[in-house]
């Protein structure tokens, strides 16, 4: 099993950036891929950006190219979303998300273990 706590989610103003992280634990999984979603209220989980965990090959959600990166630390067994020049319309609910299998794949249902998520709320 699998266990994802994320963190470093708040308010912030137009602009600004923020880091979250999520600590992973449990069973140790070497051919993986970890993703950052989002969630607004009655709107249906997107991906943000996904990463392979052995490889570190990444793909991006079109409407954070250039302002978001994932990375991960693979011996604090941590992954992180650097977020910059954030907007308003970046406000949801994320969550740190992972899938056992090297392909990365932007639908939601692919993944199978999750976090509780962190809110990120953007002001303008």
């Amino acid at each position: 099993q699998v266990q994802l706590v994320e963190s470093g989610g708040g308010l912030v103003q137009d602009g600004d950036s923020l880091r979250l992280s999520c600590a992973v634990s449990g069973r140790t999984f070497s051919d993986s891929v970890l993703g950052w979603f989002r969630q607004l209220p009655d709107k249906e989980r997107e991906c943000v950006a996904c990463i392979r965990w052995i490889g570190g090959d990444t793909v991006y959600a079109d409407s954070v190219k250039g302002r978001f990166t994932i990375s991960r630390d693979k011996t604090k067994k941590t992954l992180y979303l650097q977020m910059n020049s954030l907007k308003p319309d970046d406000t949801a609910v994320y969550y740190c998300a992972a899938r056992i299998g090297s392909t990365i794949y932007f639908n939601p249902a692919k993944y199978d273990h999750w976090g509780q998520g962190t809110q990120v709320t953007v002001s303008s």
